[in-house]
């Protein structure tokens, strides 16, 4: 199935970010119960590229949800995103 064009604007943009960029981008949308399609294509692209680098993103998602509940930071020793409480 090919990729929706949104979502792969989205991936191409969240693949020339830096990790905190990333964090930064999922964090802005704590509290957000804003949803709609282009909603969808952005996280999806935006989980896609914290688990194409090798991030543990089970934090925030357990492969069926995205958990938009708490703010994240980058734990660099063990490669893997902390919820901040």
């Amino acid at each position: 199935m090919q990729q929706h064009i949104y979502y792969t604007k989205y991936a191409l943009q969240f693949a020339d970010m830096q990790i905190p960029e990333l964090v930064n981008t999922f964090n802005t949308l704590i509290g957000n119960r804003g949803w709609t399609s282009m909603r969808s294509y952005h996280d999806q692209a935006l989980i896609d590229e914290f688990q194409r680098r090798g991030i543990d993103i089970t934090t925030i998602c357990d492969g069926k949800a995205i958990s938009f509940a708490n703010p994240i930071q980058y734990d660099i020793l063990g490669n893997r995103l902390v919820a901040i409480r």
